[in-house]
């Protein structure tokens, strides 16, 4: 495959709030975003559930994660590496 024809992941860092499930991590991204009238700036978060094949990340970890053919229903994204 050439550098033209390589699959253009999406990417996101996030912090692990829950390793309770058997080879799946949930990983919460937080994005400050500016409101479109006013331009205060405030905080939007959305949980991910990640597959995590070792279970090898914990609650308190941030990670780095990619999107992946469907695992399950929900599971739709990889754990890629621990950043801290």
């Amino acid at each position: 495959m050439t550098e033209v024809q390589k699959k253009v992941l999406r990417k996101f860092e996030g912090l692990v709030v829950s390793d309770k499930m058997a080879k799946t991590v949930v990983v919460k991204v937080e994005r400050k975003v500016a409101h479109k009238k006013y331009g205060k700036k405030f905080a939007i978060s959305r949980n991910f559930k990640c597959h995590d094949e070792k279970n090898e990340y914990k609650t308190g970890d941030k990670v780095l994660f990619a999107a992946c053919r469907p695992i399950s229903k929900d599971k739709k994204w990889r754990v890629i590496k621990k950043l801290s």
